[in-house]
């Protein structure tokens, strides 16, 4: 009985969320305003950032855990570039999370206690805008008016971060995730309104949990909203929402009927400290939850920017 109970601690781990949420179905849940705004070229950035989220982050509908309750620390790394991409505005972005989480639940009957860290799947996105948003040098930007963007972007989360069969929620996915988007943005005096559709495309899982198991997943698609205010200075807000919907599994052929329909709402400040700095500070709640992931997360980020 010891050994079993040490074996179910051992699955009480969660997989990170926040602004580098990995590519699970989670990663379906975030919420990107600005995701699309032009930026000029040759301008680097690096992130640091904070999250702390509480609630049922399992983001596998299909795990037999039953009154998942979970705390999870999440620190984060991101690093942007951007540059010109056939005369157009582009960015690649790369975050790499690190999660300290402790939780409790009911597994087999059994209510078990565990706390564990390590790393999550990292993600690389890349982002390009294709009308409304030229390749600019930063003399030539500072006398540009933004109006309308429409870009497209997709992320790749690669099967890395901790993980393994015997643990009924990982870090990391054990698996390629790949998530294509189109994004439109408008500008109007000092507001912003965005929308963004995407898809989260998954491979197999032949190496699941528990024990070892082939687990497929449809796709999950994401439709997202965001209007933002500018204010002077350079500090904004930004309220979100979105809406996804799928990712459907199976488990050995077997389907799992858990067809997510969730969404979830947010608000977004940044605040410039300086000369190329800023922090971010972001709110996110489950808003409609059918299935799945339930959860609240707060994120704080600092950015430097050269």
């Amino acid at each position: 009985m010891t050994e079993f109970r040490h074996m179910m601690k051992m699955a009480l781990i969660a997989v990170a969320v926040g602004m580098s949420l990995t590519a699970s179905s989670g990663s379906a849940q975030e919420l990107e305003p600005r995701a699309y705004r032009t930026l000029p070229t040759g301008l680097n950035a690096v992130v640091f950032a904070y999250a702390f989220s509480s609630g049922n982050i399992v983001t596998e509908p299909s795990t037999p855990i039953e009154g998942l309750e979970t705390e999870a620390h999440t620190v984060i790394l991101g690093y942007v570039r951007s540059f010109g991409l056939f005369g157009r505005s582009a960015s690649m972005t790369l975050t790499v999370p690190y999660v300290y989480m402790s939780g409790s639940a009911t597994i087999s009957g059994d209510f078990v206690e565990a706390d564990r860290a390590g790393w999550a799947t990292p993600r690389v996105r890349l982002a390009v805008n294709l009308l409304g948003g030229p390749a600019l040098k930063p003399k030539e930007f500072a006398q540009y008016k933004q109006g309308r963007n429409l870009g497209v972007g997709l992320t790749v989360a690669p099967p890395a971060g901790q993980y393994t069969s015997d643990h009924l929620i990982n870090f990391g996915t054990n698996r390629w995730s790949v998530k294509p988007e189109i994004g439109y943005s408008s500008f109007w005096g000092k507001w912003i309104f965005e929308a963004t559709a995407g898809l989260w495309i998954f491979t197999t899982n032949t190496d699941a949990p528990p024990g070892g198991v082939t687990r497929r997943q449809d796709p999950i698609g994401n439709l997202q909203g965001h209007i933002t205010y500018n204010f002077k200075s350079g500090p904004w807000l930004a309220l979100s929402a979105n809406y996804f919907t799928g990712g459907e599994t199976s488990i050995d052929g077997v389907q799992m009927d858990d067809l997510q329909k969730n969404s979830r709402i947010g608000l977004t400040f940044s605040l410039p400290v300086g000369r190329g700095k800023s922090i971010k500070l972001a709110a996110h709640t489950g808003a409609v939850t059918s299935i799945g992931a339930d959860f609240d997360i707060a994120t704080v980020a600092y950015q430097v920017l050269w």
